[in-house]
């Protein structure tokens, strides 16, 4: 009875009165004293408050509410639990009236509540029925919008209040089930969309950013096994609600998701990711598009060098999301039955996103991963002859090359921030190779992407964007200049690829599709392996190269647009490289030349052939010798200087060989380009005897052909020593030995026949001796 009338006397006549401290300061040393009591206490404050409550005196019910919030703070020992039952049956009461004051009243009780450190366990303590019902809150509906928006906001702060309550006790329910988090997420996420315009700012903060807050606590308390329990209903209220679609919601939640978790935890967000854009692979493009966006913007984030355990499924993942745009592309539908339609437009800008994406991954993974990237994506490339049908059975040719221009960018993108101190890492010849057999494709885009890549991956001083202009007034100044000579694996790089590099640059440059772009290319190429790569041996092959491109007969079935672009990248090329390290008489006769085409032939110079509006002469171009850069000039210039030992190189005219690569390539031009070099020669049968009439045509005919003799002779002497530079060492050494084995046979019986006795005069042949060179002399007879 003494505890009744200490509750009662709490409660004034009247409620706008509010608590009466006196009495509460009474009740609440009552409860302290006696702690066995506080059960008592509770239960009877619960009855109080229900009965005011289902009298709608609802300012009593705040009063009960506040004693019992005072008696929380005032009981936190290990009695409080005694308490902590009525006090929740009370809040569900509370919540589950139709008032919207009633259920802010109980949300900011729980949050008081929340907020109690409590060192006893509890085993028998429930939350669902609160996630259930903050949740709901946060779903809110109400007619006017003020009591909507505050409604919605204690809901909020009410998941907020859960979280804190339970995520660190483990006797507690377990709040990262699927039941939970299905609730929980999507109630946070419909309060993120919508920008937060319609709320007004309550509580300690803009209910933006009482969302966001309780959304980034809740992912930064996710552990490793809770994250695809969180991720999970996003990526589905993201498809309910159609929200993939541009740059927008989706970007901003998953920036928040990537800031809020675990550093450690990132790449399972990048599975999920990866996950769920191959489930819509037959999706509208627009959704593939939003997800791979969201995948980017991911990458960026997630800058810690790590995309998970298996980085190159990350990169196979998106090569599968290209081929299929292709074949969508192609086909115009999206899905295999043929009803949904999909446009050109929409394709690309998928194909553009998915290669801006391969490219922001590729830039958080170290450079050794970085190059195993370029060799798988070099893999998928499809190359004539050997993978001629990546794609779909359906796709084609035009599958083929439309696969092999999407793969080209991507390697690009990866290509772009690649940083190497060594070439023969970055640009091994299994990656090398095969990237360069694409430059004798007929395809010009496909070239000047492989142009493109060469260039940046060689450009490790970054010089490439101060020469993408063919220009004879180029400031040399502004380029950064290696300090010292080549490296050791520079020059290794050079000795092993050089003649290959200098095969397809001289292949590139007579295409009849070749545009300014191409030649742009060429040259910026050329000047960065000057800058780059460039001892004295290098510089010479380089003007050899050159030299065989302005003076090659071959070129006449070009355009005279064709034509006047390789004398102006010749010229270009030239004065820059003049500028780079030869002796000044180098510069001063490229300087002469150029002056001559200025007064004679202005359409050879790079200013007027690689504009907007070339000025072509009209008919057929001839070109005098005195607007050529001479060779016997140029080798007078390099006299005396460190170049002179190289020089005996210009007595050989470079040509370029034809390899297997030309026939890969199905291309007539460039077989027609380098005829002279083929091998035509017959196969000869000796079985049948064959008797020829020498006649007076016969020995014409002898006469006449004395020239291709002498021609057949240079071109094996040329392949010798093009075998010598090219050839790897092992079948150098190979055909060496075998060399050396044939002679020692013949020494062998030179010597037999030497050492052979004469006949004896009975007949009888004399016992054979053995060897000089084979006898065995004592050690003290050795000097």
């Amino acid at each position: 009875m003494c505890l009744c009338r200490l509750v009662d006397n709490i409660f004034p006549e009247d409620p706008e009165e509010g608590l009466v401290k006196a009495n509460m300061e009474k009740l609440t040393f009552f409860a302290l004293s006696a702690p066995e009591k506080l059960d008592r206490i509770a239960a009877y404050l619960s009855e109080r408050l229900t009965r005011e409550l289902n009298r709608h005196r609802y300012g009593y019910v705040c009063i009960a509410m506040e004693a019992m919030e005072q008696l929380l703070l005032a009981c936190h020992c290990q009695s409080i639990n005694l308490l902590v039952e009525s006090f929740l049956s009370t809040l569900r009461l509370l919540l589950e009236a139709d008032k919207p004051h009633l259920h802010i009243l109980a949300t900011n009780s729980f949050v008081k509540f929340a907020n109690i450190e409590e060192d006893t366990p509890s085993y028998h303590r429930s939350y669902d029925f609160f996630v259930s019902r903050f949740s709901e809150m946060c779903h809110s509906d109400h007619e006017d919008l003020d009591t909507r928006n505050k409604i919605r906001v204690s809901g909020i702060r009410g998941l907020q209040g859960v979280v804190r309550k339970t995520v660190d006790d483990e006797l507690q329910v377990n709040i990262w089930e699927p039941r939970h988090m299905e609730q929980i997420v999507p109630a946070l996420l419909v309060n993120l969309h919508g920008l937060f315009s319609a709320f007004p700012s309550l509580f300690s903060g803009s209910p933006a950013e009482q969302t966001e807050v309780c959304f980034r606590e809740l992912l930064c308390r996710a552990a490793y096994g809770h994250i695809n329990n969180a991720i999970k209903p996003v990526l589905m209220h993201l498809d309910s609600h159609s929200l993939w679609q541009g740059r927008g919601f989706a970007v901003q939640c998953f920036q928040i998701i990537m800031y809020s978790i675990q550093s450690q935890h990132s790449h399972l967000v990048i599975q999920q990711l990866l996950g769920h854009l191959d489930a819509n692979s037959r999706s509208p493009a627009s959704v593939r598009a939003g997800i791979v966006e969201v995948l980017s913007e991911a990458a960026v984030i997630e800058a810690t060098g790590s995309v998970g355990p298996t980085v190159l499924e990350v990169f196979n993942t998106l090569l599968r999301q290209l081929r299929q745009s292709v074949d969508y592309q192609l086909t115009g539908y999206y899905d295999n039955a043929g009803k949904h339609k999909t446009s050109s437009i929409e394709e690309k800008k998928l194909q553009d996103a998915v290669i801006k994406t391969i490219g922001s991954f590729a830039n958080t993974l170290p450079i050794y991963q970085r190059s195993e990237v370029m060799l798988f994506i070099m893999g998928k490339i499809p190359v004539p002859g050997i993978y001629p049908a990546l794609g779909s059975p359906n796709s084609g040719f035009e599958g083929s090359r439309m696969i092999q221009v999407m793969l080209l960018k991507s390697l690009l993108q990866v290509s772009e921030h690649y940083e190497s101190s060594n070439l023969l890492t970055a640009l091994p010849s299994s990656f090398l190779e095969p990237l360069l057999s694409f430059t004798l494709m007929e395809d010009p885009e496909i070239r000047l992407l492989v142009l493109s890549i060469l260039t940046l991956l060689i450009d490790r001083r970054h010089n490439a964007s101060r020469l993408t202009t063919a220009s004879l007034a180029f400031d040399v100044s502004s380029l950064e200049m290696k300090e010292d000579r080549c490296s050791r694996q520079d020059n290794l790089f050079m000795r092993k690829h050089a003649q290959r590099l200098y095969r397809h640059v001289y292949l590139a440059s007579r295409e009849e599709n070749s545009g300014r772009s191409h030649y742009q290319a060429l040259f910026t190429l050329l000047a960065v392996l000057s800058v780059e790569l460039a001892n004295e041996e290098v510089v010479v092959d380089l003007i050899r190269l050159i030299l065989a491109l302005q003076v090659d007969r071959t070129s006449e079935c070009l355009s005279v647009f064709n034509r006047c672009g390789i004398h102006a990248l010749c010229a270009a090329f030239l004065n820059l490289l003049s500028q780079l390290g030869p002796p000044p008489t180098l510069h001063q006769h490229i300087t002469q030349v150029i002056e001559s085409r200025e007064k004679d032939a202005p359409h050879l110079l790079p200013e007027v052939v690689f504009c907007d509006k070339p000025r072509l002469p009209e008919g057929e171009l001839k070109v005098d010798e005195a607007l050529l850069f001479i060779q016997s000039k140029i080798c007078e210039a390099l006299a005396g200087s460190s170049y002179s030992t190289h020089c005996e190189r210009f007595n050989t005219p470079y040509t370029p060989q034809l390899t297997e690569e030309d026939r890969l390539s199905k291309r007539k031009s460039i077989g027609d380009a380098v005829s002279l070099q083929v091998d035509m020669e017959l196969p000869f049968c000796p079985d049948t005897p064959q008797t020829e009439q020498i006649t007076f045509e016969t020995l014409k005919n002898a006469i006449e052909d004395r020239g291709v003799v002498e021609e057949e002779e240079r071109r094996k002497r040329m392949e010798v020593v093009e075998r010598f530079q090219t050839a790897p060492f092992e079948e150098i050494a190979a055909h060496c030995g075998a060399r050396t084995s044939l002679l020692q046979s013949k020494l062998n019986q030179v010597f037999e026949l030497i050492i052979r006795p004469p006949p004896s005069p009975s007949g009888h042949s004399a016992p054979r001796s053995t060897p000089v060179y084979e006898m065995k002399f004592p050690d003290l007879c050795v000097y």
